[in-house]
């Protein structure tokens, strides 16, 4: 999606405050059965309610919903790392449990009815429903949810370390399903259960269309099966795809997904370039459009479509309202010439980023100054209270400046500023072993210019980068600015085969045990891993521990605060920009609830067609 990537939410003083489904179950055999987690406060809907708040519940049925994505794919595989996924297939697979669009943190059963865990959280124990079935009208089974649990760990090395906690696996009833973790009071991990998208083990175990036997391990064009809602109803591989809504779907009826799964058909067509992307949009082959050029949005709209409001435009929040982000360019750690933190901290005096704003943003972004940025979790100032406590018990293992210097973005805009920024770069270089040659900065004792490349995935950012790369070569660093498509982008990141790339997290309002994956050292060694600077420092190892382990929400936030701090403290990222709103335009063919999801766009599971009926 951009940048997004798995946001678990996460850790807080968690309350399962909802009536219990069926008997209570009692401590001693795992807790009592609920009918959904929640990790803020408690479940807004209680067992027995008709659907979420926020769809249209009389939404009508039909029509087509045409989308376009950037690229291509290789790959229908639900559970591989390896290839270029399809976009869409969320529609074809489905989880134990489903998120709740206008909570900040709620999960309630899909697949599975209900769930229980005892007070230690050392497992969690899920009970599938009984009118669950796959599409060739098996039901879905334990054993589907076992094989799906090894089969995500086998085919992606994410899952394999998201689901590392999970010491067993088991069947304990009829329909029922236990996992048991490897240590107690990690309260997240109910809810990362509750995520697994569930595949059918009969289907992946036979064999293929072709009679071959099927390999889970291996990318696969060959259309899947699923349990939810649609189906794929064909393919022309890395082109296009287009699914169609089931008519047996077992689970229409369910009080999740009343007034959601409106379209007929959804079809999503894939471009090699985002500019012809628009312009198919545009010309009204595509229902919807997600805007990232600030230019465009302030410039591009005045066609005819758009001034006869057939085309409608709009900015909204949702998005963004339980989720922070920091993106720029990412420095590889692994590289030598990145090793030394002064080195990180000079190269980013030389981004212009006021400069950018005046002349190309049109004043739409502001610069990003955390790692959790937009939320009440980022730090400013210095740190104080329970948050000063945690790095006080940390404070051999993280930079001293956490203590005596807040973080602050260098400031340019001008060119005095922009000099006297530079001038600060070549004194850190310095530092950091360099000196000025002619126009080259070296390192004084090899001779080695400092120089990289800027891996981009795509053309949309080559106007930033490239403005930094000027700057860059003002004190004799040279930055080479490389676009690649969107597949060996990914292929290469995954391969750490990079210098320096624009790229970014996504951060959850409740972080907790994905903060290993994105800053951890284990995960540093590990290859496809989200930890894409490689930091690996055993203060931040430390700091991740206390976010999972916290006790309360107060004790979380401090220690998430902490941890922002010691990342900033570590200039692993030049941190460029963000937008508060997502732009978007879509054509009169499709309408959406209104008001939208609190915290989403609720694209395309709430939205329908104006045409659906006619």
């Amino acid at each position: 999606m951009g940048l997004a990537q798995r946001s678990a939410a996460l850790l807080l003083s968690i309350a399962l405050g909802v009536t219990a489904l069926g008997s209570s179950a009692g401590a001693q055999d795992g807790g009592e059965w609920r009918n959904g987690i929640a990790t803020i406060g408690e479940l807004k809907y209680k067992p027995d309610f008709s659907h979420f708040d926020y769809v249209n519940a009389e939404a009508p049925k039909g029509g087509a919903l045409r989308l376009s994505a950037e690229g291509a794919f290789d790959t229908l595989n639900p559970v591989l790392a390896r290839g270029e996924a399809v976009s869409g297939l969320g529609g074809v697979f489905e989880s134990l449990m489903v998120a709740s669009d206008d909570e900040l943190s709620s999960m309630y059963g899909l697949l599975a009815e209900a769930v229980k865990h005892p007070a230690d959280y050392s497992s969690v124990t899920f009970r599938l429903r009984a009118e669950a079935k796959w599409a060739d009208g098996q039901p879905v089974t334990p054993e589907d949810v076992i094989f799906s649990l090894e089969s995500a760990k086998k085919g992606d090395p994410q899952m394999e370390f998201y689901y590392r906690h999970v010491t067993k696996a088991e069947k304990t009833g009829e329909r029922e399903i236990t996992f048991t973790f490897d240590e107690p009071n990690n309260r997240e991990l109910p809810q990362i259960v509750g995520q697994l998208v569930v595949v059918p083990k009969h289907w992946w175990e036979a064999n293929g269309a072709d009679g071959k036997p099927r390999d889970i391990t291996r990318t696969s064009l060959e259309i899947p099966m699923g349990s939810g809602p649609y189906k794929v109803a064909s393919v022309s591989p890395g082109a296009a795809i287009n699914y169609e809504l089931r008519d047996d779907y077992w689970g229409k009826d369910l009080n999740v997904n009343v007034g959601q799964h409106n379209f007929r058909t959804i079809i999503y067509r894939y471009y090699a370039d985002r500019e012809v992307m628009f312009e198919s949009f545009r010309s009204g082959n595509e229902d919807y459009w997600w805007e990232n050029r600030a230019q465009r949005w302030a410039t591009g709209y005045n066609f005819p479509a758009v001034q006869q409001g057939r085309i409608k435009r709009d900015e909204v929040e949702n998005e963004y309202r339980k989720a922070g982000v920091m993106v720029g360019f990412i420095f590889n750690l692994r590289r030598e010439k990145f090793a030394d933190p002064k080195v990180r901290e000079a190269l980013n005096y030389a981004f212009d980023f006021e400069e950018l704003k005046r002349t190309i943003f049109y004043n739409s972004y502001d610069r990003i100054d955390s790692f959790f940025y937009r939320t009440d979790l980022a730090s400013s100032g210095l740190p104080e209270g329970r948050e000063l406590e945690i790095l006080n018990e940390v404070k051999d293992k993280v930079p001293a400046d956490v203590f005596t210097k807040p973080y602050v973005n260098p400031v340019n805009g001008d060119p005095a500023k922009l000099r006297e920024n530079l001038r600060k770069a070549v004194g850190l270089l310095r530092e950091a072993g360099y000196e000025l040659k002619g126009n080259r900065m070296v390192n004084a004792k090899t001779g080695q210019a400092l120089s990289f490349e800027i891996m981009l995935g795509g053309p949309t950012i080559e106007p930033v980068a490239l403005a930094f790369a000027r700057n860059l070569k003002m004190i004799g660093v040279e930055a080479t600015v490389r676009s690649v498509e969107q597949s060996q982008f990914t292929n290469r990141w995954r391969a750490r085969d990079y210098d320096v790339m624009y790229n970014g997290w996504a951060e959850s309002i409740n972080p907790g045990n994905e903060q290993a994956e994105y800053w951890g050292s284990d995960a540093a060694k590990r290859e496809g891993s989200q930890n894409y600077s490689g930091i690996s420092d055993p203060g931040v190892d430390a700091l991740i521990r206390k976010v999972i382990f916290s006790k309360d929400r107060d004790d979380q936030v401090a220690a998430v605060k902490a941890l922002d701090r010691v990342l900033l403290a570590n200039h692993i990222i030049v941190p460029t920009y963000s937008s508060k709103t997502s732009r978007i335009a879509f054509w009169d063919t499709v309408a959406h609830p209104d008001p939208l999801p609190e915290y989403s766009i609720g694209l395309p599971s709430t939205w329908w067609s104006t045409k659906a009926g006619k």
